[in-house]
């Protein structure tokens, strides 16, 4: 639809008649404190909330129910007149867990929103966030993804995104239902390919830049991003990117994916002869069966190497070459595991004989004492609960991130820069050391929304939000995270491996806990098989 016939149906020759004269549109249909913003496919409509104009609920794509459910995602239809972006929209279908939002579960999730400080022509740097929740849970209007704070401590636009999970968005349907489905195991990447085309093709309308585009996520968020560096349909999309606690080096084979849908029909009672009738389940109905599936098989519903969204595994045994010359930036919590795992009884209160013993499911048994003695050296005061935990959260996520690190190192020309969150939240006494999700309040610039994590608001924590939002917005604007709240930041190299540990204050440290490294080096990567030590 042409830009005057747009006009027309908002009504009138003094729209009209202002659009020619080059006044922008958001003046002319929009007020102070509810801009109004031309997208592509139409005119939406935001609110200007604690001096950030904000757009929630926006669609990047076109539903997927029925009929493209399963199938890659489209381009949104256009409307006419002004949308109101309120509120954010429905999320993906998903089991009802703590990860989850509070907007309604449908096939029509794909949807996109946006913090700005202001909607004009000042090619602000923009960072779009992919949630966590592994590939099977979460949603992007959680409060601590709230963008307002780093859209104005950074001058830059801040987005999130919901897209399909789980079976909605990595069910393999190319052997039961032929070529039509071919990439229906990865349409959940494919919706942050979709969402990236609808920031290059739009955000310029809200201030940003579409030359200038950060993607970064934590867990299944840092997950995503790796697929993008790797992905062929994501390539030029975007120009930097950070994985937080979340690297992922391997898909999932085909023929695991094919099993998973064989046993989905079974589940649901479907012929194989009647596959199609997939796309016609109740929501409810379909997420009970990946359920089951997922206990039959103990396998999840995962991004998958096709042969057609994916022609080789993401980081292993390789990086990527179409991504080389992308600034990444990449790190781990020190004590991720106590987040999943804290809630056992008596985790905390472990002595060394039962640290050993429990540790026997993570390592191999004839090295536990080896390792109970490398990792304690370099903590003393530890006790053996925060050995346990430093150890199986160097096995589940620092070695993949030490991997990624190396076949960076070896093949990019692009800088890698590598940190590890040593802040000891203070919470329950400081048991907890450094969990999972720790960076999140701290990234944006958020520790109030988290207190149950980080504590109430003190100098410490304030120092924080200083130290990680100031570098990854600085990061998200230039490809380099150095700033004024942290010491020189260099890249990360096979001979130094330069990592800086992300503390109050912060350092840059060559090649942290050695031993433990080496350590490790005789376990390859978790994700050769089926049972990674994290999930999300």
């Amino acid at each position: 639809m042409s830009i005057n016939r747009r006009l027309m149906l908002l009504g009138g020759s003094a729209a009209l008649g202002a659009c020619a004269t080059g006044t922008p549109i958001n003046r002319i249909m929009g007020s102070p404190t509810e801009p109004v913003v031309e997208t592509a496919q139409g005119y939406v409509r935001g609110r200007v909330q604690d001096g950030v104009s904000v757009f929630k609920g926006m669609r990047y794509g076109a539903s997927t129910e029925g009929t493209n459910r399963f199938l890659p995602p489209k381009t949104p239809e256009p409307w006419a007149g002004v949308q109101d972006a309120f509120e954010y929209g429905d999320q993906s279908p998903q089991v009802q867990t703590r990860l989850a939002g509070e907007e309604p579960m449908t096939d029509d999730c794909l949807r996109i929103n946006v913090w700005t400080p202001a909607c004009d022509n000042a090619k602000r740097p923009v960072m779009l966030w992919f949630h966590g929740g592994g590939f099977e849970a979460g949603v992007g209007s959680v409060p601590v993804y709230d963008g307002t704070n780093v859209a104005l401590r950074g001058d830059v636009v801040v987005c999130t995104i919901n897209h399909r999970l789980n079976v909605f968005g990595h069910c393999y349907l190319g052997d039961v239902l032929g070529e039509d489905f071919a990439e229906s195991s990865n349409v959940g990447y494919l919706d942050l390919v979709r969402a990236m085309n609808w920031v290059r093709e739009n955000i310029s309308q809200f201030g940003g830049d579409a030359d200038n585009v950060m993607i970064y996520g934590q867990s299944g968020g840092g997950r995503k991003v790796s697929l993008c560096f790797a992905g062929e349909d994501a390539e030029g999309l975007f120009h930097k990117g950070v994985v937080q606690s979340g690297s992922h080096l391997r898909l999932q084979s085909l023929e695991r994916s094919n099993d998973m849908a064989y046993a989905l029909l079974r589940q649901l009672d479907i012929p194989v002869s009647e596959a199609h009738r997939l796309q016609t389940v109740s929501v409810d109905d379909l997420t009970r069966a990946q359920i089951a599936v997922r206990r039959e098989l103990g396998g999840r519903f995962s991004p998958t190497l096709d042969g057609n969204a994916f022609r080789s595994h993401p980081f292993y045994p390789d990086a990527p070459r179409i991504s080389s010359h992308v600034p990444m930036m990449l790190g781990t919590t020190r004590t991720e595991l106590t987040n999943q795992m804290g809630g056992l009884p008596g985790i905390f209160e472990m002595d060394e004989a039962q640290a050993k013993e429990r540790l026997r499911t993570f390592i191999d048994p004839e090295d536990v004492d080896e390792a109970f003695s490398i990792f304690q050296a370099s903590r003393p005061e530890a006790n053996p609960s925060e050995v346990f935990f430093t150890i199986v959260s160097a096995r589940g996520y620092r070695r993949d991130q030490t991997l990624m690190s190396e076949m960076r190192a070896l093949g990019a020309t692009a800088p890698t820069y590598v940190y590890r969150l040593m802040w000891r939240q203070p919470v329950e006494g400081g048991r907890r050391v450094s969990q999972h999700s720790l960076c999140l309040p701290f990234v944006f610039d958020n520790a109030d929304k988290m207190e149950y994590m980080v504590g109430p608001e003190t100098d410490s924590t304030r120092a924080m939000e200083d130290i990680m939002a100031g570098s990854w917005i600085s990061f998200a604007r230039n490809g380099n995270p150095n700033n004024p709240a942290i010491p020189e930041w260099r890249p990360y190299d096979l001979e130094n491996r330069y990592t800086m540990m992300l503390d109050n204050p912060p350092h840059l440290e060559a090649d942290p806990h050695r031993a433990e490294r080496e350590f490790l080096e005789r376990y390859p990567t978790q994700q050769l098989g089926t049972g990674a030590v994290h999930r999300r």
